[in-house]
């Protein structure tokens, strides 16, 4: 009789568990995202991209477990620009924000970013480190980015090396150096116990039954970041004395200022003189030298930082099921052909690495190196793609998941990339397109007054030089604008560059007046005319104004 109940009982017991299962959600089983965005790291700074000194076995074992894309570039170089491109996976002719512009992301344009998107189809989202992208009415100010992340640990605009100097919201960090503060911040994002002071959350700890998307955004290797490093006391050993017992070589094709007797682009292209100061670092081999050693400390210190990521995501039980993304915003000249900032649309500021890894890649393409054309406005896509989310038309990135299914094939057979931070500091409008092979540059006259005419009436006046080049006017909106519109209306260039990348990779012979090159020429300036109307797109960029006449504590960042 006994034995009887007990059977009935734990009938009646496992029918409620039924009951009760069938009514619980289940757990969303889609990938988490992982999406580490460095700063002025340039193709082959790494051990998988070819750097023999600098230590990174971590983003190597990354590369060998994930999909290395050779032949990834960023839309434009330039880290306000690029960023937004990537939120918003569209060229800055689309999108309409740099710099230079007196503009700021509209919401109506923020709301179809990645991150929101994510977000509203049911993602726990976070983002950690360095803001460079205005959002909103009032842009760094608005709030607007905080409130559209369910965690938020970031400081606008550069954050430099030790971020508590600069930016209140790091204050309650153990460490005092970037890398090691963006790992506190990444390692609490994904606890289930919130506990980093500083940090703005919506929730009290992350939910166990969603997908989570982690935007972490350096400001390292950027100058910005490596400049304001001091070798302080608390800091890691690996800021202080690594690299310093090896011999730093120049870089290839390397040129002091001193020995430059051809500029690399004509004085009426490229104003060299007037360029920021904060890149002179290139101009001698001893301060270049201990730039680089800098840089590749900052390098070790971030592979640091994806080993302990890719180590908490096992301790949490999510690694089998989250999808690492690598990149770099731009590049940065280091005195190649006496050149130094970014800017420019040449390999070393256009070309950057990026990796993709996922645990669900087939076999034989782990390790693989694809040679596809992709570029940074693409990494939006795939991650909307891979999240079974429907991307917005607004989007002008493609998803590189055939290329991570094992379908080859190109996604696309041309790059676009352009510069439209026209300034006073000497650089061009630029517009340039490539294929596998061959590559087209266009150049287009600068009439802005020089950085060094506004810096000398800033010091007859006793103003500060940082307001005269920094603060962007209204009337300026008008200027960027004609930039932005005027190659399309007809406007020639007032010089061109041709280069087969195949033979040339490093960009030493312009082939432009080569009649054995004259075929190609022909068939990419057709498709510059193509690509550039396909990136413009139509109508009047989704952006408000942001300038120094609208907003009383404007900040350019």
């Amino acid at each position: 009789m006994r034995i009887h109940s007990l059977k009935r009982l734990a009938s009646i017991l496992l029918f409620f568990a039924a009951i009760c299962a069938t009514s619980l959600p289940a757990a969303d089983s889609r990938p988490n995202f992982l999406f580490v965005l460095t700063d002025d790291q340039s193709y082959g700074m790494m051990g998988c991209d070819g750097n023999e000194l600098t230590r990174t076995p971590n983003i190597d074992q990354l590369a060998r477990e994930g999909v290395y894309f050779d032949r990834a570039y960023v839309t434009s170089a330039i880290c306000t620009p690029s960023r937004i491109s990537i939120f918003l996976s569209q060229y800055e002719r689309k999108h309409g924000v740099n710099f230079n512009s007196g503009t700021s992301v509209a919401p109506e344009a923020w709301a179809k970013s990645y991150p929101v998107i994510m977000r509203e189809n049911g993602y726990y989202t976070g983002y950690i480190g360095k803001n460079h992208a205005p959002i909103g009415k009032g842009g760094y100010n608005s709030g607007l980015m905080e409130e559209s992340f369910d965690y938020f640990y970031a400081g606008h605009g550069h954050i430099r090396f030790y971020p508590k100097d600069v930016h209140e919201i790091f204050e309650g960090a153990t460490y005092d150096t970037q890398v090691e503060i963006v790992n506190e911040g990444a390692q609490d994002f994904m606890s289930y116990e919130h506990r980093l002071d500083g940090a703005v959350r919506f929730l009290d700890e992350r939910p166990a039954d969603k997908p989570f998307c982690l935007s972490i955004c350096l400001n390292l290797p950027h100058s910005a970041g490596t400049g304001t490093m001091q070798q302080r006391e608390s800091d890691d050993e690996t800021y202080k004395s690594l690299y310093r017992d090896i011999e730093i070589p120049l870089p290839e094709h390397y040129v002091a200022k001193d020995e430059i007797e051809t500029p690399r682009l004509p004085a009426d292209v490229l104003r060299a003189s007037e360029r920021q100061a904060s890149y002179n670092f290139v101009d001698t081999p001893e301060a270049l030298k201990e730039r680089t050693i800098r840089q590749m400390q900052s390098m070790t210190g971030i592979d640091r930082l994806i080993g302990n990521l890719r180590t908490k995501l096992e301790t949490e039980g999510v690694d089998d099921n989250t999808i690492i993304i690598f990149c770099s915003d731009h590049g940065l000249f280091m005195g190649q052909h006496g050149l130094g900032g970014k800017a420019l649309c040449y390999e070393q500021t256009t070309h950057v690495p990026m990796i993709v890894f996922d645990p669900e890649l087939p076999t034989v393409l782990r390790g693989a190196r694809c040679n596809e054309l992709v570029q940074t406005i693409d990494i939006a896509a795939t991650m909307l793609d891979l999240a079974e989310i429907e991307k917005p038309d607004t989007f002008q990135g493609l998803s590189l998941r055939p290329l991570l299914s094992g379908q080859g094939g190109a996604i696309r057979d041309h790059a676009f990339t352009e510069n439209l931070w026209v300034t006073h500091f000497g650089n061009p409008r630029i517009e340039a397109v490539q294929g596998k092979r061959w590559k087209y540059i266009r150049y287009y006259r600068n009439d802005c007054v020089p950085a060094s005419v506004k810096i000398q009436v800033a010091k007859d006046l006793g103003i500060k030089s940082s307001t005269m080049l920094y603060g962007i006017h209204d009337n300026e909106i008008a200027v960027y604008r004609n930039h932005a519109e005027a190659s399309l209306r007809g406007e020639q260039p007032i010089y061109e560059e041709l280069f087969d990348l195949e033979t040339d990779p490093d960009e030493l012979n312009n082939l432009i007046d080569d009649p054995a090159a004259k075929t190609q020429l022909e068939e990419l300036r057709i498709v510059w005319k193509q690509q550039l109307t396909k990136v413009r797109g139509k109508g009047f960029p989704a952006v408000l104004r942001y300038t120094v006449d609208s907003e009383k504590d404007y900040k350019s960042k």
